[in-house]
């Protein structure tokens, strides 16, 4: 994997992150289609992936679903920072393939944060750096083609149709299945 698939990664302290879940969290296992965090509950675990792949998933009113994040191992993963304050998550995670991830409590972390200056400053700088990456892409939704979109995902992760579904890639890409195997054969 290229080591920014996920831009936030970039800039963040991940040695941090790393760390903390590795030395104080526990080895969790999670089968293809186990909750990391359900969709209405709030998030027990802030995670570091040590092998296996996530996707985020949002839900409309009408229940269609869209990927909205992806993850690989070597990442953080996370319902940030909603699952540090208590609040229920708007979306689902959830293992792609088998996975294990080191979890370390979220409210544990809420709580030490309010006392340990440096884990403090470690979570707004994570805040802001997944504010960027989220923002981002969001623009680039608005002003990058359907091509240029796919080409980066592509560049980023050459092997990601081995891990993610056809229809999750094109939801992560807001486009249809059809037309992202359309793009596969130009």
């Amino acid at each position: 994997m290229s080591s920014n698939f996920n831009t936030y990664y970039e800039n963040i302290d991940h040695d941090f992150w790393r760390k903390l879940c590795v030395e104080q969290g526990v080895l969790r296992s999670y089968d293809k289609g186990d909750y990391f965090i359900e969709r209405g509950q709030v998030g027990r675990y802030i995670g570091f992936v040590k092998s296996g792949t996530l996707k985020y998933v949002a839900y409309a009113a009408d229940g269609s679903e869209s990927v909205v994040g992806l993850e690989f191992a070597g990442e953080f993963v996370a319902d940030f920072p909603f699952s540090l304050y208590g609040k229920k998550s708007r979306v689902s995670i959830v293992a792609v393939t088998p996975s294990e991830i080191y979890c370390i409590s979220a409210i544990e972390v809420g709580m030490r944060m309010k006392s340990d200056d440096e884990l403090y400053r470690v979570v707004a700088e994570t805040n802001v750096a997944l504010f960027d990456t989220t923002y981002n892409r969001y623009i680039d939704l608005h002003v990058k083609s359907v091509q240029e979109r796919y080409n980066e995902l592509i560049d980023k992760y050459k092997d990601i149709f081995l891990y993610f579904s056809l229809k999750d890639i094109a939801s992560f890409l807001n486009i249809t299945p059809t037309h992202l195997s359309r793009l596969r054969k130009s």
